[in-house]
Formats: C-alpha cells, sequence, structure tokens
C-alpha cells in the first residue's frame, strides 16, 4: 500500500509537471504574446494617438503663435513615426530569443521589424535616387553660372521661357534660376527672389526636408501626413520669406511671388526649395498677408520641440531589460 501511495504521487507530480512544460511551450509558441509584438503595436498606438490629435492651427491670426505653430507641426510629423522606427531598432538589438518582463521574445514579431526596417531604408533610398535624377536632369539644362554678391552664392542658369528659381540639392544646394526669370523681373524683385532663396540656403533647408521626406513615406497612412507636410512646407516659404524681408522690402517679396506663382514649375519639394511653391490660393493668401503684416521674430531653435522629439528614443531604454 505505502508503495502504491507513492506510486501515485510520483505520477501526479509528473502530470502536473508536463502539463506546466506544455503550457510553457504553448505560450512561447504563440507570437501575439512576444514582447516584441507589445512593443510594436504599442508604439503603433501611441503613433497613431499624437497624430490623430494634430489640428491645422493655419486659420489662427497672425502674430500669435507662430513660433508655437512651428514646434507643434514639427513635433506632430517628426514624432510618431520615428518612435515606430526606433522601436523596430530595439526589437532588432534584442534578437529573436531571449525574454523582458517576464514574455518571450517572438520571431514573427522579430521578422516583422527586421522587414519594417528594410523597407524604410528602401524608401529612403528610392527618395534620394529621385531627388538625384531631378538635380542631374536640371543639372543638363544649365547654360552659365556666377557668382552673385548680394546672396554670396553661384548662381546656375537654366535655358528656360518660364519663371522658376529654386535652392536643389542636400546638404550644400544649389541656386538654380532660369533665363525667363532674369528676362522678365526687374533688379529690384530679382533680388527679393535670390534673397528667399539664399533663406533656404541659410537654413538648409533642402537637407532637413529631405529627412522630414521619408518619414513621410516611410509610413503615409499616419493621420494628417499629408496635412502636417503642407503645414510644414508653408512655415518653410513663411521663414524664408521673412528673413528675405530683413534686407528686402515686404510689398516686393510680395509682387516678386505673384508674378512667379502662375508660371512655376515643381520639382521633388524633397530636394527642392521653390520660391513660387504655393499649391492652393489659400496659402498664397497666407504667404502675402504675411508678408504686408508687421514683421515679427524668426522662428528660433527650441530645446522643447528636440525634448519631446527625444521621446522617441524611449524603446532603446528599455533593452538592458532584455535577457
Amino acid at each position: 500500500m505505502p508503495v502504491w501511495t507513492s506510486l501515485k504521487r510520483s505520477l501526479s507530480v509528473s502530470k502536473i509537471y508536463v502539463n506546466r512544460e506544455n503550457n510553457h511551450r504553448k505560450v512561447k509558441s504563440m507570437p501575439f504574446f512576444s514582447i516584441h509584438f507589445v512593443m510594436i503595436f504599442g508604439s503603433l498606438c501611441l503613433a497613431w494617438g499624437l497624430r490623430y490629435g494634430w489640428q491645422n492651427s493655419g486659420n489662427v491670426a497672425y502674430p500669435l503663435g507662430w513660433q508655437m505653430r512651428w514646434q507643434k507641426a514639427l513635433v506632430c510629423f517628426v514624432l510618431p513615426p520615428l518612435l515606430v522606427l526606433v522601436t523596430a531598432i530595439a526589437v532588432l538589438c534584442m534578437g529573436a530569443e531571449g525574454q523582458m518582463i517576464g514574455l518571450q521574445a517572438g520571431r514573427l514579431s522579430y521578422a516583422i521589424a527586421l522587414i519594417f526596417l528594410i523597407y524604410s531604408i528602401f524608401r529612403s533610398g528610392q527618395l534620394a535616387l529621385n531627388g538625384w535624377q531631378s538635380l542631374q536632369k536640371l543639372q543638363a539644362l544649365v547654360v552659365d553660372s556666377q557668382d552673385v554678391n548680394s546672396v554670396n552664392q553661384s548662381v546656375r542658369l537654366l535655358n528656360m521661357p518660364i519663371l522658376f528659381a529654386a535652392q536643389i540639392g542636400f546638404w550644400r544646394s544649389h541656386l538654380f534660376v532660369s533665363q525667363g526669370l532674369l528676362d522678365t523681373l526687374d533688379a529690384e524683385h530679382l533680388e527679393a527672389v535670390l534673397l528667399h532663396e539664399s533663406a533656404h540656403a541659410h537654413y538648409r533647408d533642402t537637407f532637413w526636408f529631405f529627412w522630414l521626406g521619408c518619414l513621410r513615406q516611410v509610413m503615409p497612412w499616419l493621420p494628417n501626413t499629408q496635412a502636417l507636410w503642407e503645414e510644414l512646407l508653408l512655415l518653410r516659404e513663411l521663414r524664408a520669406d521673412r528673413w528675405a524681408a530683413q534686407y528686402a522690402d515686404g510689398l516686393i517679396i510680395a509682387e516678386s511671388l505673384l508674378a512667379m506663382v502662375s508660371s512655376n514649375m515643381h520639382p521633388t519639394q524633397t530636394f527642392a526649395a521653390a520660391f513660387g511653391a504655393t499649391n492652393t490660393s489659400d496659402r498664397l493668401e497666407e504667404r502675402v498677408n504675411f508678408l504686408l503684416a508687421e514683421p515679427e521674430p524668426l522662428p528660433q531653435f527650441s530645446w522643447r520641440s528636440l525634448f519631446w522629439i527625444g521621446f522617441s528614443l524611449l524603446p532603446l531604454a528599455v533593452l538592458p531589460l532584455h535577457y
């Protein structure tokens, strides 16, 4: 009898151990319970919520909130996709094995993060290639190049009858102007256009908007992506207009803008910052009104914006918890 009781106890203990082991294997094999999936799904939900809560403040009368408008648009545009990208990088650094806070790592979610990063690199490379091809096409139309003292930059003359002026390139952009622009505008209006384009070179807008364009291409399905992109393009042009107004009359700049909008071509906005890059009549009216209003201080670098964007690095902070 004692032997039989001991044997029953051994069998029950073994059965309990086997059940626990099977349950552990089931949980481990289910990809949706992985820590990687929780991180990716959480970052997507947070990114969606941050973008969904943005509202266009373009109808706010100037000069109220211009600095805040810049900060809000930039943070809402950059933070959500950057958070998802950094989360994918964190998952890749963790690897497909191990666990964190009691949850196992999952190979499926690891593969999803890897595919997403490869896709992001591909789309960014595609965008860079398109910009380079646009630059090469314009280079083929260059008939002359000369230095202009007023903008402290070499101007490349294009053999085109339309009115066109734009900074095109990456970190060191090039200023392109058309023969039609030189033939149509007088010296005063031409200098206003060149000063506006010099502002884009001063702020290196083509460089920064290339990276913003990459974020736009990688996750275009996030809410308000197009609206935020157009808002940032408008704010970029307003900043260049305001910078040029320090050296030229705002009325002259507004007249030059109105003269160019009707006959302007638009190269890729990722690598180009064109003077007449205004797609809708309400934004054109906003630029003109801004130039004719009382001059406002230029937007300054904001540590607050950098602080909020820095939240996208939080997924990297949990790496030490993975083992």
